[in-house]
């Protein structure tokens, strides 16, 4: 697809502002996926990111299958990626190994990346497709006097577009100007990790916990993880999410402690190669479009409260952005909105209503022991954990997740006044 430029007219004013076509606020896996995709297209694309090169992005490094297929429509080479067959779900003394299913049109394996190196790659694309990178430059949406965004402010200049993309992760400054705050009353999560040496780091599996327990001895609805990097080192970490009991109270410092303490001797753990950074996993946005903008990735509340795994719908929501762009400048952000609601919104719906019924001890932990109980039903949990459910997935896995996004709509007035105490 081809995109030409409209005509401009000129600026008039005590300040001039830079014309583009797309305007991008954040560097990360969908604001590059969104200025690969219009940049090749020949859109004029300015990316603001508010790191510096080489900036590190708190992750738990995983690539799902969906990531990788993403990845591969972007023309990313995963040669510098480790690549992982399956995942390996253990709950309490129940361990089940299960490979990646390939399920059309995912591949059936995934990947280790460090952010790292990741964002890095894709900035490169980026700029090789002939985006305009601004890095070390904080971007806010510039409105008119009817509200609709009309360009961005950075660095002391102002740029104008027919459309603003808003990938700057976690709610914060611009999401609060345009109303794209997470939505107070449903579920976010929080997570942690570090890196150790391990003599089993070219495994081709992810590890997760699905038992974790805070010191006090609750049962924390989220996982741990180990995933081998192929580097001499693993990630690992813990995640939880807000419907638990006493989450308010909880300390993610001494949950990693407790998981390493349960997986050291197993991976032969080294010490703790950097300070453990703790991250906040959005899982909800008040809105994901407007006049003139949309948000992609985390910026609009697409991460999968079953896993805390976002990367995936962060490429996806940026490729579909640009598509749209590229095709409808004016019409792009309602028809963004409404696919990407076809696409995901009955999967997250269901998991963060979920969350809620998990929130509860007792029902967490007989819930672990049916997802992990039988093979068939370990299959659908590897499905989830996978991000390979969305609105048109065909088979038990598809049926399974619609059949439970019509039974706990029933349930969810329920669910959130009986939720566990915070």
């Amino acid at each position: 697809m081809d995109y030409r430029p409209a005509a401009v007219a000129p600026q008039t004013g005590a300040v001039t502002a830079e014309a583009r076509d797309l305007l991008v606020i954040g560097g990360g896996p969908a604001g590059a996926a969104t200025a690969i995709r219009a940049a090749e297209a020949g859109a004029r694309v300015t990316v603001f990111e508010k790191g510096l090169p080489g900036r590190d992005k708190v992750c738990g490094d995983g690539l799902t299958p969906r990531a990788v297929k993403a990845l591969g429509e972007l023309g990313v080479d995963l040669s510098d990626a480790h690549r992982i067959d399956g995942l390996r779900m253990v709950a309490n003394r129940t361990v089940r190994q299960l490979e990646w299913p390939g399920i059309p049109p995912f591949p059936p394996h995934g990947a280790v990346w460090p952010r790292r190196r990741l964002d890095a790659r894709l900035m490169e694309l980026a700029e090789k497709a002939g985006a305009e990178l601004r890095w070390g430059q904080e971007a806010l949406p510039s409105l008119d006097d009817a509200g609709r965004v009309v360009g961005v402010e950075a660095d002391g200049q102002r740029f104008t577009a027919p459309m603003v993309v808003v990938a700057a992760g976690a709610p914060g400054a611009v999401a609060r100007l345009l109303g794209a705050e997470r939505v107070a009353d449903e579920p976010f999560g929080l997570a942690i990790r570090t890196y150790a040496e391990s003599p089993r780091h070219a495994e081709r599996y992810l590890e997760a916990c699905l038992t974790l327990r805070d010191e006090h001895g609750t049962p924390v609805p989220g996982y741990g993880w180990m995933f081998p990097a192929g580097d001499g080192t693993v990630n690992i970490g813990v995640g939880a999410l807000s419907t638990m009991k006493g989450f308010s109270k909880l300390n993610l410092n001494r949950l990693q402690d407790s998981y390493r303490a349960l997986v050291q001797d197993d991976w032969e753990l080294g010490p703790d190669l950097e300070r453990p950074r703790a991250w906040r996993l959005p899982m909800s946005a008040r809105r994901r479009h407007g006049p003139g903008w949309v948000a992609v990735g985390d910026a609009a509340g697409l991460v999968n409260p079953m896993n805390g795994e976002g990367i995936d719908y962060g490429l996806e929501s940026g490729m579909l952005a640009a598509d749209l762009f590229l095709s409808d400048p004016t019409g792009a952000p309602a028809r963004y909105d409404r696919e990407v609601g076809a696409r995901f919104d009955g999967f997250l719906r269901t998991g963060r209503r979920f969350s809620f019924l998990i929130g509860h001890p007792w029902i967490l932990r007989t819930g672990l022991r049916f997802a992990v109980g039988t093979q068939g039903i370990a299959n659908v949990t590897l499905q989830v954990m996978g991000n390979l459910v969305d609105g048109s997935t065909p088979g038990v896995g598809g049926l399974t997740m619609r059949a439970a996004d019509a039974v706990l709509g029933v349930a969810d007035p329920v669910l959130r006044r009986t939720r566990a105490a915070a």
